[in-house]
């Protein structure tokens, strides 16, 4: 773009007519424009405020421009950003040991974004299988339940449920089972002796914020136990804090194996993910194996620190419990008004919509035009994840928007 045409495009209306003209059409975001955020709030190129009721989909749990993480970016841009794997730097071994004290694991692999850490987790699940468990090579399997979302690489969709994300984008990478979410006994009937591990959400962002059953992930740590198997937990979005522990398998008091870590490992700076679990599985990797020229470059690494300085003293955990518990209880007065059900853990919840009200796009719109961004998952769900350093009255002023939205008659 020239100086001139960068100078003429000023609106939100231009902004977005160039993103329609030059991008690939793989997102329908809502037409806003932001260039300035802070906190829990955004602003739009035409200086309009916005609470941000999405948080980038748990990425920016701190909220925009956390001050610790801000520092910590700049004051490595200031020395060193990449060396590649190919050499050592003063940051990875800091990284990998603090968030392994962090999360109770023995060992870390550093990744770039949430789909490369579950493909990393498969690769890693797969050789485990062979070279420990001594399944036949080439027939590995893992179990994975529906409605799940791991991702949008060709693998991830080959068993994905979805069929935008599988549509036209086959021949699929077989050696997944899919079964009902929430069901043990399908779980159960799949494991076989070729089962390398079950792959799961504790909680299924992308479906509308389903929590599972009572008693249902530790089912499955005792199936994955009873048969050698192991159980990898996909906490990408659930995880750092979102659902008011440290990990959402925290609230059944289960372990995994191994745990998918992203987004707001990142800090909502840069793309930054994890494979973290035991050193009896991470270590089956070797050199040449599997890599990634940025992952756990020293940008990464000094952000990912300081993200793991925050959540160590359990303040965002705590955030997250107390003010969740508000947020869910101001939205389930809603419940019978507008809402059919809401569902979730800490500050994330999927607002159900009643028959007969806005689909999930309309709401969404709706409440952008009431300075709240949200955005729907399925047709009539909203998801609600706004960042961990909003307040109680920021959590009011989004749920009277809803309402407003869910109930025409209340504006």
């Amino acid at each position: 773009m020239t100086a001139i045409a960068e100078h003429q495009t000023t609106t939100s209306a231009d902004y977005v007519a160039l993103d329609e003209e030059w991008s690939t059409h793989n997102y329908h975001p809502l037409p806003v424009v932001i260039s300035h955020g802070e906190g829990a709030w955004v602003t739009d190129v035409e200086g309009r405020r916005y609470l941000d009721f999405l948080s980038g989909y748990s990425s920016l749990n701190f909220g925009h421009r956390h001050p610790a993480l801000v520092a910590a970016a700049v004051e490595q841009l200031g020395r060193v950003t990449l060396t590649s794997r190919a050499f050592h730097h003063d940051q990875f071994g800091l990284f990998c040991r603090e968030l392994a004290a962090l999360t109770g694991t023995e060992m870390v692999l550093a990744m770039n974004s949430g789909a490369e850490a579950v493909e990393s987790a498969i690769k890693v699940a797969r050789k485990w299988a062979y070279q420990v468990k001594g399944v036949p090579e080439g027939t590995a399997e893992i179990i994975v339940a529906g409605s799940n979302f791991h991702g949008r690489t060709t693998t991830i969709v080959s068993f994905s449920t979805d069929e935008t994300a599988r549509n036209d984008f086959g021949p699929f990478t077989p050696g997944f089972k899919v079964v009902k979410y929430g069901s043990l006994d399908e779980i159960e009937s799949a494991i076989s002796p070729r089962t390398a591990a079950i792959l799961i959400e504790p909680i299924q962002g992308e479906a509308g914020v389903v929590v599972p059953p009572a008693g249902y992930l530790p089912g499955i740590r005792r199936l994955c136990d009873e048969h050698n198997v192991l159980m990898i937990a996909d906490e990408i979005q659930s995880g750092l804090g979102r659902t008011g522990t440290l990990f959402a398998l925290d609230h059944e008091g289960v372990r995994a194996d191994l745990y998918t870590l992203g987004k707001a490992l990142g800090g909502g700076i840069l793309p930054v993910s994890a494979v973290v679990g035991s050193r009896a599985v991470l270590g089956v990797l070797k050199p040449g194996e599997h890599g990634s020229t940025f992952g756990g470059n020293p940008l990464a690494c000094a952000v990912g620190r300081a993200v793991v300085r925050l959540l160590e003293t359990g303040e965002f955990q705590e955030r997250s419990r107390e003010l969740g518990d508000h947020l869910h209880a101001e939205l389930n007065k809603l419940v019978g008004h507008g809402i059919a059900e809401v569902r979730g853990r800490g500050l994330w919840a999927g607002v159900e919509i009643s028959p007969g009200g806005p689909v999930g796009r309309a709401a969404s719109e709706a409440l952008a035009a009431r300075g709240v961004l949200c955005k729907e998952t399925q047709a009539t769900t909203l998801r609600v994840a706004p960042p961990l350093v909003i307040t109680r009255d920021e959590i009011d002023l989004g749920v009277r928007a809803i309402a407003e939205v869910v109930r025409p008659d209340l504006g």
